[in-house]
């Protein structure tokens, strides 16, 4: 597979606007192929962010793993991690994987 994967360690948007779905658009628009690992859920819109439901880290490793193994990545990005439970799991899959890191330290969603 050509350069240009991208693996996308964030929470999912369920309105599309921020989250792994901007992430999705950005690197599909620069050419890329982006694949992901959910860390959360969050039920949101345009008028706010109404729920978060974190995923169990082991299936956030989990994700990670199955894409590294089959497709590869070229480059890391991550957005909401959202626990240090998540944080330091990611930051093993980071060291594991050898590749450059993008990290977007998302804290507050601007909706709430």
């Amino acid at each position: 597979m050509s350069r240009g994967r991208v693996l996308i360690i964030a929470g999912s948007d369920s309105g599309g606007g921020a989250g792994l779905q901007a992430d999705i658009k950005a690197v599909t628009m620069l050419g890329g192929f982006a694949a992901t690992a959910v860390t959360a859920i969050t039920v949101q819109n345009t008028l706010g962010v109404h729920g978060v439901h974190p995923l169990p880290v082991s299936l956030i490793r989990e994700q990670a793993r199955a894409v590294l193994n089959d497709i590869g990545t070229d480059v890391i990005k991550t957005g909401m991690l959202g626990s240090v439970e998540v944080v330091e799991a990611v930051a093993e899959i980071l060291d594991g994987a050898g590749v450059p890191a993008v990290v977007d330290p998302v804290m507050v969603a601007k909706g709430g």
